[in-house]
């Protein structure tokens, strides 16, 4: 049974978050006022996930991930992030955060967000041993419009990271989240045409016009194409869909504090911080992430 621990002041938002994760059957869900009860709480027993907010007293929630990289690393972390805590949910992300959620999304995101950490969780604990006498690993894949094969992939794709790199699990989940967010993009953005603005207006609408597109022509035979190049020290992984591609420009910038709570953007936002290059093609239907083994996290 997997154990989530909530942190936040605000008895209100704390309640919230914790009543939508308790949603879920055999989530064991406990509840905390502040980073500081927070560290207690994990030094007595290591949660699966912490999610927590930002601005806290005694210790906020940037002091509580740092004291979490050093004495519980392997515990990720999500940041829900309320208006006017934008910029440091982006000094939370490049510090060991897993991802993070706006406050004002977490009915349609924070369930999803924390399922989507404790699936790679689970399968990553596999061996690395074999993987020490590696020259250079080079895959490819052509995938269907479906984000259950989207997010295996992710997570195989992790798991050679894991073995290959034998990286910290929150360092593996935020290369995971970099790769799911460039998955998802070319299937709903890509391939489907369904863009970020709808799911501002309707969520649900959304997801049901990209369901309704995904089994009709000429979205349905549209597929998602990815390569990965992995040596000892460097991964490179191109992700291209089959779709018309974008105008670069019309992105917003995902790390103004206007745009953070936004789905338009949050994508690219969180593929640029976890990985050290993202370049798209000139037609804007392929992008290349690029990420080195050893780079270091943004200090606080």
């Amino acid at each position: 049974m997997p154990t989530i621990l909530v942190v936040d002041d605000s008895a209100v938002d704390r309640t919230l978050a914790a009543r939508l994760l308790k949603r879920e059957p055999g989530w064991n869900v406990v509840e905390v006022s502040n980073g500081t009860e927070a560290l207690s709480t994990v030094d007595l027993s290591e949660p699966d996930v912490i999610v927590t907010d930002m601005l806290m007293p005694e210790m906020n929630g940037l002091e509580l991930i740092a004291a979490l990289h050093k004495r519980h690393s392997n515990v990720p972390v999500v940041v829900m992030t309320s208006k006017g805590s934008e910029e440091i949910a982006i000094n939370a992300l490049q510090s060991g955060a897993s991802s993070y959620v706006p406050k004002r999304s977490l009915a349609s995101m924070l369930t999803d967000t924390v399922r989507r950490i404790l699936a790679a969780m689970q399968e990553s604990r596999k061996h690395s041993e074999m993987m020490d006498g590696l020259g250079e690993r080079f895959e490819t894949y052509s995938l269907d419009n479906d984000v259950h094969l989207l997010m295996a992939l992710s997570r195989h794709l992790q798991l050679i990271l894991s073995e290959t790199w034998g990286l910290e699990r929150t360092d593996r989940l935020r290369i995971g989240t970099a790769l799911e967010e460039a998955l998802l993009n070319a299937m709903y953005h890509g391939n489907l045409e369904v863009h970020s603005e709808l799911k501002e207006q309707d969520h649900q609408l959304f997801y049901n016009l990209a369901e309704e597109r995904r089994l009709a022509s000429p979205w349905s035979q549209r597929k998602i194409h990815v390569s990965i190049r992995l040596n000892r020290r460097d991964a490179t992984f191109v992700i291209r869909d089959d779709g018309t591609g974008f105008d670069q420009s019309t992105l917003p910038d995902p790390t103004d504090s206007e745009n953070l709570a936004r789905p338009f953007g949050r994508g690219v936002m969180l593929m640029k911080t976890f990985m050290d290059d993202v370049a798209y093609n000139t037609t804007g239907n392929e992008v290349t992430l690029r990420r080195n083994r050893f780079r270091e996290l943004l200090p606080l």
